[in-house]
């Protein structure tokens, strides 16, 4: 949940500090976020599932496993250094691509300047909690994840209040947050219970082959959030206008966090379903997905329900909202509201679908609901009413949910016996 963390927090504070135009130029970050954590999923989701799979045959050499750990690594090196480069060098024309204008540009742009420093630490940070949580500490990875978001918390409000730095106090504490909680992550590897070794990686280009390919859903739901919110902040400065681009923005962080909220659940589980799918033991996954589907119906109702009865607490959070804020944003929240009712499922169903070495419907779920279904929503609903947009994801989630649910049912009834 660390992408919540970061951004909620951010928001909240760079809100109260600086308005609505500071919300509104943290939702037009919020696309580089989703980016640079997804690269740290494909890599780290991609190779722990197959790793995680393999530790679960009998009679496997535990070199094989270690080769997807390094094969990880060296693609989130690769990966890391591509983005670093974009960033610090095109970072103008890449928030101008995302939405940027103007007051908006130099606030985004002030906000970046700590992020340049540390790029790949936020990226090594997701893909190697991946690697710890099957590697039978996922401990560690959870203190680490709270530890940088707790400095992030405290250091948001020193430096955007306390020495008076507004939206580049907000990103120094982003970025010194990520720092600590790679270097917690990283005691892992001096400790006893490490399994994790550098393995040379027979055939690299075929194991990374196999991991972004396992991993690629996971991928591209996060791209998929900054592909839609490049759409969503196009279509509402088109439709719309900056009042609802800022409670969009309260929205990206809320829509966010429930992810997150999913992503907990299929993350937890993964581990225990690859490991049990290796060992062919089918009742074992059954009843880690009967537990994982009530967790998962709980974040629905709860996210749901708030949104749709208590809005304004979001919008209080996040900003010093105007009158005109609060006259419209309930309406809008509780209306995008309604696709948490079946958000967490379908995001939770794509981690299930990996972890069992299905990444054809893991794709379909993800492909489907984060570009093709959604974005023609999205595009089309505005043609007939301005406020029509927010039903897009309401209306998306409901058609995925329903090929998601199948898919778990056919597949969880083939699952292997020993």
């Amino acid at each position: 949940m660390i992408t919540s963390i970061y951004s909620i927090v951010d928001m909240a504070m760079v809100g109260k500090y600086q308005g609505p135009e500071g919300t509104a130029a943290l939702a037009i970050i919020a696309p580089i976020w989703n980016i640079i954590f997804s690269l740290g999923l494909l890599m780290g989701i991609g190779g722990s599932v197959l790793f995680s799979i393999l530790k679960g045959i009998e009679g496997h050499h535990k070199q094989n496993e270690n080769e997807f750990f390094t094969a990880s690594l060296i693609g989130s090196l690769l990966l890391s250094g591509l983005i670093w480069f974009v960033i610090i060098f095109f970072d103008k024309e890449l928030l101008i691509f995302f939405g940027a204008q103007d007051h908006l540009l130099s606030l985004a742009q002030a906000y970046l300047i700590p992020i340049k420093f540390v790029v790949p630490s936020f990226l090594f940070v997701q893909m190697l909690s991946a690697f710890l949580r099957n590697d039978k500490n996922p401990t560690l990875a959870t203190i680490a994840v709270f530890s940088g978001g707790i400095f992030n918390i405290i250091g948001d409000y020193i430096f955007v209040f306390g020495f008076d730095m507004g939206i580049f106090g907000a990103g120094l504490a982003t970025a010194m947050g990520s720092v600590i909680s790679l270097m917690i992550i990283l005691t892992h590897f001096i400790s006893k219970r490490n399994t994790l070794k550098i393995a040379r990686p027979h055939r690299l280009c075929y194991q990374l082959k196999k991991i972004c390919i396992t991993g690629f859903s996971t991928f591209f739901i996060d791209v998929a959030m900054g592909i839609l919110t490049i759409l969503f902040n196009r279509q509402i400065m088109r439709y719309l206008g900056t009042n609802e681009l800022s409670i969009y923005g309260i929205i990206v962080n809320i829509s966010t966090f429930v992810q997150c909220c999913a992503y907990s659940v299929g993350q937890a589980s993964q581990p225990i379903i690859s490991v049990n799918f290796g060992g062919q033991q089918g009742n074992r996954i059954k009843e880690t997905l009967k537990y994982s589907i009530y967790t998962v119906v709980f974040f629905s109702l709860f996210w749901t329900s708030l949104s749709i009865l208590a809005p304004q607490i979001f919008v209080n959070i996040f900003m010093t909202p105007t009158k005109e804020i609060l006259k419209i944003a309930p309406g809008i929240i509780g209306c995008y509201g309604l696709s948490f009712l079946l958000l967490p499922i379908n995001v939770y169903s794509t981690y299930y679908f990996q972890a069992l070495s299905k990444p054809t419907t893991a794709f379909m779920i993800s492909i489907t609901r984060g570009l093709i279904i959604s974005g023609l929503f999205i595009l089309i609903l505005p043609l007939i009413s301005g406020q029509s947009l927010w039903l897009a994801m309401p209306l998306t989630e409901m058609i995925v949910a329903v090929y998601a649910i199948y898919q778990i049912l056919i597949n969880t009834r083939n699952l292997p016996e020993k």
